[in-house]
């Protein structure tokens, strides 16, 4: 069994090494990617010199910042082709605890996709603002109710894949950028039949770092949900 943590950078340089130093021995097989654009603060210069002390550890270097989508699609090619049988999904932040990474792989054995879910047990989140909670908490329920997939947290960025759920998923024909992208990769998930759980994770606010959050993503997010629904609509999804 190969499992493959997949972890975008930008600008994690107080958080990158500790990262890098816990996840692989969390697993038996586990392996860490990190996919860095471009970031002046010299974090993929830290990933390099722990590459020289874990084979474990593995890095893809890009120029500027191309977006969260596209960077989880270059590591979802980069997974298939070197045959993990396991994908996950995780921030740099700590923001969420790899200690859950277990649990997602085990549930994974036994479905396609495995959510790390904020919102499937009430509400899991620790210091954020009432206002981005609430943003976060009605647009999962938005969500849900123009997509009508069955997922409370289906912007969540904490989830394990399947090889065989990328495999069957044409990942050239992922449209969005942002923080939709979760949306996106869940709803063709879930439109090809795949089998999808959600268990129960805490989400922590980052103590360093910059979020990456912005009022574009937000938007690209909202009109997204339709662009999807008329796709599978019209049979083109």
């Amino acid at each position: 069994m190969k499992a493959l943590v997949i972890i975008p950078t930008y600008n994690e340089i107080e958080n990158i090494e500790r990262m890098l130093r816990l996840v692989p021995d969390l697993y038996e097989g586990l392996e860490v990617l990190i996919i860095d654009d471009g970031s002046p603060d010299g974090t993929a210069a830290v990933v390099k010199q722990l590459q020289e002390q874990d084979s474990r550890t593995h890095l893809i270097e890009r120029k500027g910042k191309q977006g969260l989508g596209s960077a989880y699609v270059t590591g979802f090619k980069y997974a298939i082709k070197n045959g993990y049988d396991y994908v996950l999904e995780m921030d740099a932040d700590f923001s969420h605890n790899p200690h859950d990474i277990p649990r997602l792989i085990e549930a994974a054995q036994k479905y396609d996709l495995v959510i790390g879910s904020r919102y499937s047990n009430g509400v899991n989140i620790v210091n954020w603002p009432i206002k981005r909670l609430l943003i976060s908490y009605f647009a999962s329920k938005y969500v849900r109710i123009i997509t009508g997939m069955p997922v409370k947290d289906p912007t969540g960025g904490f989830k394990c894949f399947k090889r065989q759920t990328l495999g069957a998923i044409d990942l050239d024909k992922i449209h969005s950028g942002g923080y939709s992208f979760q949306v996106e990769m869940n709803y063709r998930a879930w439109c090809k039949g795949f089998r999808i759980k959600e268990i129960p994770i805490i989400f922590t606010e980052r103590m360093n770092g910059v979020s990456k959050m912005s009022k574009a993503i937000v938007w690209e997010a909202a009109w997204m949900i339709w662009y999807l629904r008329a796709l599978r609509l019209f049979g083109k999804l």
